[in-house]
């Protein structure tokens, strides 16, 4: 950590690197942008098919846009997504919730690459993710119910997050640091954070490697929000054959910091955190015949959550949990002329050892089926279904259904059903505590989702407007019925959701390289949600999560190309949540790039907006960051 003498330095100089060894102008990054959106490849494990074919709701955040939005973490980067709630307890990604389309933190699930790492012990963790963000080539948010497509617990939607392919051997470096500002409480100083990542490829004839390290810390935002977190991420693919491929992957995460007032406020305003995320998969591509691709894969997660209440008297309450998860998959997908067939299994184990879980365990194995054929010209439709049986609740089905009609060339209207399930997490089921017990009467949670609207593609225009409907059934809130009394969970409510989608995304590029403003994107999307609440239980006064959802979000981005060195985005998200009172933020992002190096200062939250995203935790205000990138 660079604080004492050095910290204000640091602060108005830090610093981070970009050598290329191939130079790309503004004009040209938004020109390939407008030609790759529409060809992204979604990456599903059976039948994939691009965004531009696509019969659901999916959002892309690609590449360019990464680089050019003011945000830190991965967590941020989402917050800029409508639809996405992002309910953060700490500055960095320290520490994160993320819920689709009016849903909890546990009903969403994330993926590396189509590796789930969704953890069984709490979706607070889902976030803890090993990756930096110059590892990203897209993310694909996927609202709705999507278990045909990913299994349990994609309730309300899915997240995978997919790395770059590596084209050419290089390196690269990022150093930044940051500051509100403002003094530290009870101390000298100010608050201030500062990040270092570096990068390397290797490109060669027969495989490819991506490696990268990366450090981040900060003496916090206010009292004990200090965090220090370490990050390595490898992967791998290797040509086997003519046609065959081994992709590894693997990834470590040690996050520390102060938790005062994230799960306990405000009795734990001294509270400490650490968690340690590890994450490998191993998968081989190999083709059958020359219609018929299999994937088998392994996947493994561990994860350390070390939670003291009070650094004072770590003995007055200290929970600590190891969860391990060892996924197994079988994916094929088979061209004929009738069609195309996908066909999977799953099976996974789930085990823990806590101190306020105890021992536990369980299993699920899941049967993939789907089908895309289009019966006649112009009209696709994608239907399947995933089986499962998991050994604490047995057997279930949960079928979908994707359609879609090209109108024109550009114009696409489509529709889409779609059931999900999300498990009890073991925090839900067995947790024991002073203010919050658990309940081993638990059922899974089950949704049922109909979507329908029109899409719009072409070289400079994507937009979208949808419509859905959702029923969740068995919904797990934590609830009580006087003040007094602990937080326990149950399977509370009916919960019915009704919402609305309109979203587009505009490029622009100048005719010629002598216009002073070479390019532009302006990005805009809304989301409008309507839940309404069927209490199954009576004599429950107090709920956690029901009504926490958005109501309305808007969000919109604008990034300006000019002189050929400089990119400006402007960013703003307006939030207005059912039990919270609405706020604005907004961001600027402003680079000067050469064709080795680039600067760049992000501005966040400009206009200082005071807000809560979780609990009653207050979010940091204005913070500068500066930095400098180095690629070779």
């Amino acid at each position: 950590m660079l604080f004492k003498n050095s910290a204000y330095f640091t602060v108005l100089m830090g610093f981070s690197l970009t050598l290329n060894a191939q130079t790309t102008t503004p004009t040209q990054a938004i020109a390939d942008t407008t030609r790759k959106l529409n060809e992204v490849m979604v990456q599903e494990n059976r039948i994939q098919l691009p965004f531009s074919k696509q019969n659901r709701n999916i959002w892309i955040i690609d590449a360019e846009k990464i680089k050019s939005l003011p945000a830190r973490s991965i967590s941020e980067l989402l917050s800029y997504v409508s639809g996405v709630d992002v309910r953060q307890r700490g500055p960095g990604g320290s520490q994160a919730d993320i819920s689709i389309d009016g849903g909890t933190f546990d009903e969403t699930l994330v993926l590396i690459n189509g590796v789930k790492v969704s953890d069984p012990q709490t979706g607070h963790n889902m976030m803890n993710l090993p990756i930096v963000m110059d590892d990203i080539d897209h993310i694909e948010v996927l609202r709705g119910s999507a278990s045909r497509v990913y299994g349990i617990n994609a309730l309300t939607g899915a997240i995978n997050i997919v790395t770059r392919k590596v084209q050419k051997t290089g390196v690269s470096a990022n150093v930044f640091a940051g500051s509100s500002f403002k003094k530290k409480e009870g101390d000298q100083g100010i608050y201030v954070n500062n990040g270092q990542y570096a990068s390397g490829t290797l490109a060669l004839k027969a495989s490819s490697h991506l490696f990268s390290v990366g450090q981040e810390s900060g003496n916090g935002y206010r009292y004990n929000t200090a965090f220090n977190n370490q990050k390595f991420y490898y992967q791998g693919k290797i040509n086997v054959g003519k046609a065959d491929q081994l992709d590894i992957m693997t990834g470590y995460i040690h996050n520390k910091f102060g938790a005062n007032g994230f799960y306990a406020a405000p009795g734990d305003k001294e509270a400490e955190e650490t968690v340690k995320t590890a994450l490998a998969a191993l998968a081989y591509t190999t083709k059958i015949t020359e219609n018929w691709t299999m994937v088998p894969r392994i996947s493994f997660r561990n994860n350390v959550d070390d939670y003291i209440y009070t650094k004072i008297n770590p003995a007055l309450s200290h929970n600590h949990h190891v969860s391990n998860v060892l996924d197994a998959e079988l994916n094929n997908t088979i061209q004929t002329t009738i069609g195309t067939f996908g066909l999977g299994l799953e099976a996974r184990t789930e085990y823990i050892k806590s101190t306020s879980l105890g021992k536990r365990n369980r299993s699920n194995t899941g049967f993939f089926g789907e089908y895309k054929f289009e019966p006649v010209k112009n009209l696709a439709v994608n239907i399947g279904a995933y089986t499962n049986y998991n050994s604490d609740y047995g057997w279930q089905a949960f079928p979908g259904l994707d359609i879609g009609y090209q109108i024109y060339d550009n114009w696409r209207v489509y529709g889409n059903i779609g059931t999900g399930q999300r498990l009890p997490t073991y925090t839900d089921l067995y947790y024991t505590g002073k203010a919050n017990i658990g309940n081993g009467q638990l059922v899974p949670e089950k949704s049922k989702y109909a979507e329908a609207g029109i899409k719009f593609n072409n070289a400079h225009f994507s937009g979208n407007v949808s419509y859905f409907t959702r029923r969740i059934d068995q919904f797990i809130d934590w609830v009580k019925a006087e003040i007094s009394a602990p937080w326990q969970p149950q399977n509370y409510s009916q919960v019915n959701t009704n919402g609305l989608t309109v979203s587009g995304d505009y490029r622009w590029t100048a005719a010629s390289d002598h216009s002073i403003i070479n390019a532009f994107r302006l990005g805009v999307s809304y989301t409008y949600l309507d839940p309404e609440i069927k209490t199954t239980i009576p004599n429950v006064n107090f709920s956690r999560y029901a009504l926490r959802s958005l109501k309305n979000q808007l969000s919109g981005t604008l990034t300006t190309s000019f002189c050929k060195v400089m990119d400006l985005t402007l960013a703003a998200r307006y939030q207005d949540r059912i039990s919270y009172k609405d706020y604005t933020v907004i961001d600027a992002k402003l680079a000067y790039k050469q064709a080795h190096y680039s600067i760049y200062v992000d501005a966040a939250n400009l206009f200082n907006a005071q807000f809560i995203e979780a609990e009653a935790i207050p979010m940091p205000g204005n913070w500068y960051t500066l930095g400098f990138k180095l690629n070779y």
